[in-house]
């Protein structure tokens, strides 16, 4: 077998380590120096696979549903430019995430716990806190109006189960285990892609008009819709860039080895991580795609969608009970998937940056509680999960500028190092980010949210 198609070897990693980086202090124990057998390359390829799968989870949460269905519903294909932008800058972000937890060995939330004061630290976690409770008010509503629509549970209740069943999820996050807990998120995320573009089979859109969605414009019948129309991709955009998973994919990237395993070099590390991350969110920026052009096919115009209850039944409706059951399905996985994904985030949050190593358990109750609240009080669920990507859009500047800005750090990255070309591309990014969460305040200031 060729050199060029061994198995990497440990010593690689040492040597691959960026000159003048500082050496990782992560608290995932370091590979042991032993020499692995070889392997074909694709098999050392595959092995590197999985951590964005898990962080693209996070990208086809309920939230996404809601959003992606109303836009359609609403404006046709008028915004799916919005969501191929957003995608692409999703690739940019999440890789990004994921360079800097290879290169340093170290997560974002780490990195800033470092950095930053005690005050500092404080303020950062507690706006963190409130995206990671905004992110589980959408997933645990979604999956309790799944569970719902398909069993006819109360909300409450609905509630509940997805908690339990989320928690249960979240014991093989850890260690030897963890690549179970991928396998389990992956095989989830599969379920989400065949539940919410089943439809798309049984009433193809016309693909004219899918390009033609493509050409970036805000456009309408009179300036209230046309702001109406910002406001949506304002929000689109927080449901399709997720800083929860910004934050968490600089982990996923070491925690997908176990405590003594060996590990590839980072060259090779790296390598992987684009195509990995490529291919997770192109699968999910697919789905959400998917979900818009659905509504736009056919929804558009139809009242009662603004809620997901009424959006599925308005797809029985249109395409049958199966593709209906098939939408809920999807929408009960997407639940347990992102909920969980998201209390690992949380738990990694509060870890790296008041250095506080709490019980996953205790990291799920602390964003359940205040999602089961919601469920038992709300009178409108989707309304609440509406308004929790609003917070999470807000949240998005507080997880880019500061990896941006590390990525971009030489004493952190070394030789890996963002160059200048791709640093002004990540600003931006960034800027266009901050602008539009900036328009979002103003239209909620006025009113017009």
């Amino acid at each position: 077998m060729s050199t060029e198609s061994a198995d990497v070897r440990p010593a690689e990693s040492t040597d691959a380590r960026p000159a003048g980086a500082q050496q990782p202090t992560h608290h995932h124990p370091q590979p042991s120096q032993r020499t692995q057998p070889s392997h074909h390359h694709g098999h050392a390829l595959a092995g590197i696979l999985g951590p964005a799968f898990v962080a693209a989870v996070a990208y086809v949460d309920p939230g996404n549903v809601a959003a992606n269905i109303t836009s359609g519903a609403r404006y046709g294909y008028l915004l799916v430019w919005v969501l191929v932008l957003a995608n692409c800058m999703s690739v940019l972000i999440q890789y990004q995430s994921a360079k800097l937890g290879i290169v340093t060995g170290k997560s974002l939330p780490e990195i800033l716990g470092e950095r930053l004061g005690d005050a500092g630290r404080f303020m950062f976690f507690m706006q963190a806190e409130v995206i990671a409770i905004a992110t589980d008010l959408a997933e645990v509503i979604g999956g309790a109006i799944a569970l719902k629509l398909l069993f006819g549970l109360p909300l409450f209740v609905g509630g509940c189960i997805i908690g339990a069943v989320s928690t249960v999820l979240l014991i093989f996050e850890k260690g030897a285990t963890h690549r179970i807990f991928e396998k389990l998120i992956i095989g989830l995320l599969l379920v989400i892609t065949f539940g919410f573009i089943a439809g798309l089979f049984i009433a193809p859109p016309n693909p004219k008009e899918v390009v033609a969605g493509l050409i970036p414009r805000f456009k309408g019948t009179d300036t209230v819709l046309m702001a109406t129309s910002m406001l949506g991709a304002t929000v689109m955009l927080g449901a399709t860039v997720m800083p929860h998973a910004i934050y968490l994919h600089s982990t996923l990237v070491n925690d997908h080895y176990a405590p003594g395993e060996a590990k590839p070099s980072v060259k090779k590390l790296l390598h992987g991580s684009k195509i990995d991350v490529a291919w997770a969110l192109i699968l999910a920026g697919s789905v959400n795609l998917a979900l818009l052009i659905l509504a736009a096919n056919s929804l558009y115009g139809m009242t009662g969608t603004d809620t997901i209850e009424g959006a599925q039944r308005a797809i029985q409706h249109v395409l049958g009970p199966v593709i209906g059951t098939i939408f809920s399905i999807g929408l009960l996985a997407s639940s347990l998937s992102s909920t969980s994904v998201g209390t690992y985030a949380g738990s990694e949050i509060m870890h790296g940056l008041l250095r506080i190593k709490a019980p996953m358990w205790a990291c799920r109750v602390v964003t359940l509680v205040p999602a089961l609240v919601v469920l038992w009080f709300a009178n409108n669920p989707t309304e609440a999960l509406i308004v929790g990507q609003v917070v999470l859009s807000v949240g998005i500047p507080f997880a880019i500028i500061p990896l941006m800005r590390y990525t971009h750090d030489r004493t952190l990255m070394g030789e890996y190092v963002d160059g200048p070309v791709k640093h002004v591309v990540n600003i931006a990014v960034a800027a266009l980010i901050v602008a539009l969460n900036v328009v979002l305040i103003v239209l909620t200031m006025l009113g017009k949210a």
